[in-house]
């Protein structure tokens, strides 16, 4: 009796569970997303690609002193333009004038043997005259006259040459130009050869910008290219003097100099825009996106594509080659025809039906859909 009463306990507690679960409401469906789709057309670069340069002078000078010193005054300083033959540093010469000094009583010392075997030379001479002496004794003493000679030349060498390191104690700019940098002060001990002060020359001027890798190869020596000062709209013409052999060992990059054409110099170190005219693409026939429109796939990037049979999405995967004003160019990926999605596109995931909001035609960089059609895409994603 106990034992029946437990099965039928039994059963209606597992006729209850089934009935339970049965009354549990079935999972809601995954909302149909409304997106701002735009359909892939052909359109024309409207831009060329641009990099920023600065003006740099075509030969800069580090002037350093040709001896060794302490260094007691500076006159030049950054900005000042100098001329030839101005003193911009100095050293104290106190050494080198008691050196110079030291060698001119030398050179007095080396005059009075020259002249004392030059009048011993002619006494042996009038007595070899009169067979007083013998020959052998007047060579000697014509080979001591010599001697004293290439002494005097020695001394007179060795002075001048002291003279001259004394003079090298004040620092001459031998070229006028601008003051770019100091890099002594007085007081400080110099070796020779140590810079102490840049000059960057007057004259012809350059322009120095960086090129990637990737875009180097289009140019080359003598080529063209355009310069735009920052602070003004006109446009001046260059030609490609120097392109580097090897590439910064930390941008990767390869320095380009620009020789600028014109009599009005560029104020140095301002910057500009340089336009090569080897990359110019403007005009192009390319397929163009808004940036909203790419999203990250691993390590590339990717859009989302509609597959207007089963109305879902799928990501492709799209290579990028350059950006056009606000737009980016696809170099791979995408035919003309295929409808991406332009809004919304980190809220959607590979397979998701959509129903698309608003559907529009590529247009040039600048013009796209009304603020209002905009306004109302992003409403409706969020939603």
């Amino acid at each position: 009796m106990k034992t029946s009463l437990f099965a039928k306990g039994a059963v209606f507690l597992a006729l209850g569970s089934l009935l339970a679960g049965c009354s549990r409401p079935a999972p809601p469906e995954e909302p149909v997303r409304a997106v701002k789709l735009m359909t892939v057309t052909v359109g024309s670069m409207n831009s060329a690609p641009e990099f920023a340069g600065e003006v740099r002078a075509r030969v800069e000078s580090r002037l350093g002193f040709r001896v060794a010193g302490k260094l007691i005054r500076r006159q030049a300083e950054i900005g000042q333009h100098v001329r030839p033959g101005q003193v911009l540093a100095q050293l104290d010469p106190q050494d080198y004038k008691l050196a110079a000094d030291a060698m001119k009583a030398q050179l007095l010392v080396s005059t009075t043997n020259r002249d004392l075997a030059g009048a011993e030379f002619k006494r042996y001479k009038d007595l070899k005259e009169q067979n007083f002496v013998s020959g052998v004794e007047l060579d000697r003493r014509e080979a001591s006259l010599k001697a004293a000679n290439a002494q005097v030349a020695q001394v007179q060498a060795q002075l001048a040459s002291q003279g001259n390191q004394s003079g090298y104690t004040s620092l001459v700019a031998d070229v006028a130009g601008i003051v770019t940098a100091v890099e002594a002060e007085a007081g400080q001990v110099v070796a020779v050869g140590t810079p102490v002060v840049r000059i960057a020359q007057d004259g012809p001027r350059d322009v120095l910008f960086s090129v990637p890798e990737d875009r180097l190869a289009a140019i080359s020596t003598g080529s063209a290219v355009a310069v735009r000062q920052w602070t003004a709209q006109s446009t001046r013409k260059g030609v490609v003097r120097e392109i580097a052999a090897l590439a910064d060992p930390v941008t990767r990059t390869y320095l380009v100099k620009v020789a600028v054409n014109g009599n009005d110099a560029l104020p140095l170190g301002s910057t500009v825009t340089v336009a090569p005219q080897a990359l110019s693409a403007k005009g192009a026939q390319v397929i163009k996106l808004p940036t909203s429109a790419l999203k990250q796939d691993g390590a590339g990037s990717a859009v989302w594509v509609l597959d207007t049979t089963s109305m879902t999405v799928r990501s492709q995967p799209v290579q990028l080659v350059a950006a056009d004003e606000n737009d980016v160019v696809v170099g791979s990926g995408l035919l003309p025809g295929m409808q991406v999605v332009t809004a919304g596109v980190h809220v959607l995931s590979a397979g998701q039906k959509v129903t698309a909001y608003n559907t529009v035609a590529q247009a040039p960089a600048g013009q796209g859909a009304a603020p209002a059609a905009a306004a109302g895409a992003s409403s409706a994603i969020g939603r």
